[in-house]
């Protein structure tokens, strides 16, 4: 999976506010998770983000499969919300009758709870996509890597009211053995994509379109953004891709879990 890194200047803004946040968290609530790297054992976290929960184990390899089966493709919107941006699409979802899966950091989810309230109430799912979208984690400290997951994971939590998040997604694909096998702990399942739009990049609402249609046959899961710049585009491109997969038999669905 490539890396993302073109138009992530914004992220830049938030990363001091969010290790602020992760420090004032950690003393909250300490997370420990350790895993045996030669044994690979499963992460264990000493306590859970949402007391009383009934957390199950999911399956810790790389979801891109869609619930519907071979015709099947699942939208996934990534690092808002925003609130430029992600009541824009949920207007697009709602009007297609789709249903998507918003991979949220813990800053934004912070920030907006009132539209990670609205994501929910709309009947899509929520994923984990870390606290700072850092895309060289995967080169960092299993104790960094917990903490990026695990005080997402409960700040996502709080901000939808309670609704945990059903997936985890290593910002630009940085996913390492100990990350997917702590968020598999934690009930999130590891979730991949098979088409980069590269919306991120602003290529244009035509680029955007035009990857879909070529990269579909690779794969259901495709890859939006709905925050980390102007996503006008996405916008757009949105507002032709949906119809015209469903004027292709496609059904929309969510990842396996």
């Amino acid at each position: 999976m490539a890396r993302h890194s073109g138009g992530r200047g914004w992220y830049g803004k938030v990363v001091g506010a969010a290790l602020g946040v992760t420090v004032l968290a950690v003393g909250a609530s300490v997370w420990t998770a350790q895993a045996d790297a030669v044994g690979g054992s499963s992460p264990k976290a000493t306590a859970s983000p949402t007391p009383g929960s009934d957390v199950k184990r999911v399956a810790a390899t790389i979801a891109h499969a869609s619930d519907k089966g071979a015709r099947g493709v699942n939208i996934t919107i990534d690092d808002g919300p925003d609130p430029a941006w992600t009541p824009q699409v949920l207007d697009l979802l709602r009007e297609y009758g789709v249903k998507a899966t918003f991979c949220v950091t813990g800053t934004q989810a912070q920030a907006h709870p009132d539209l990670v309230q609205d994501v929910v109430a709309a009947g899509h799912r929520l994923c984990d996509h870390t606290v700072s979208h850092d895309t060289a984690m995967d080169r960092k400290s299993e104790a960094y890597q917990s903490q990026e997951i695990l005080d997402a994971e409960r700040m996502i939590t709080k901000a939808s009211g309670g609704v945990r998040p059903m997936y985890y997604r290593a910002p630009g694909g940085a996913f390492t053995p100990y990350s997917r096998e702590l968020a598999a702990s934690r009930g999130m399942r590891p979730l991949g994509w098979n088409v980069d739009t590269k919306d991120f990049e602003r290529p244009g609402a035509d680029a955007i379109v035009e990857t879909v249609r070529r990269e579909l046959p690779n794969g259901p899961t495709i890859l939006f953004h709905d925050a980390g710049g102007d996503r006008s585009q996405t916008v757009e491109a949105l507002r032709r891709v949906l119809p015209w997969l469903k004027e292709q038999g496609y059904s929309f669905g969510f990842p396996v879990r």
